[in-house]
């Protein structure tokens, strides 16, 4: 996953986790907008989270964040 995807999830699971809790649980749908404004960087988003770590539609975004941060 490219350096500015990452940022930007790091970023949206650190939001969700300070308004929700640490319960608080998103899809990779949550580093977007609405709109499919870059087909390109939602399907590396999308594949690294289908294809590469298998998880469920909806994660913890604290696990998301964890992952990420990692390096993984």
């Amino acid at each position: 996953m490219r350096q500015t995807l990452r940022d930007k999830a790091v970023a949206v699971c650190n939001e969700k986790i300070a308004k929700k809790g640490e319960a608080v649980g998103l899809s990779f749908y949550a580093f977007f907008a609405n709109r499919n404004d870059d087909p390109d960087l939602l399907m590396e988003a999308a594949e690294w989270w289908i294809k590469t770590h298998e998880l469920d539609h909806f994660e913890k975004a604290v696990k998301i964040r964890d992952m990420i941060s990692s390096g993984v």
